[in-house]
């Protein structure tokens, strides 16, 4: 009974720990039940990405999305030789 007890009060824990973690991963969905989520092109490698998924970096004031540290990396370093 108390092996019961200790893994209702471990999970209850986890939940309430996973959950204080992903408040701004709060995810939408249509109404018969599919998820929302937009798509964003990266512009290094032109693949699109889910936005909860992608990289976010702040370049020159303007706001990039990736598909992966290094496709921004480039983008940065291509930006920086630009200038």
């Amino acid at each position: 009974m108390r092996l019961i007890i200790l893994a209702l009060l471990g999970y209850l824990l986890y939940r309430l720990v996973r959950g204080l973690f992903q408040q701004g991963k709060r995810i939408t969905r249509t109404e018969n039940g599919g998820i929302v989520d937009e798509m964003v092109q990266d512009p290094v490698c032109k693949t699109y990405i889910p936005l909860r998924d992608a990289q976010r970096r702040v370049i020159g004031g303007r706001e990039y999305f990736f598909c992966s540290k290094e496709c921004a990396d480039k983008f940065e370093l291509e930006d920086k030789s630009k200038q």
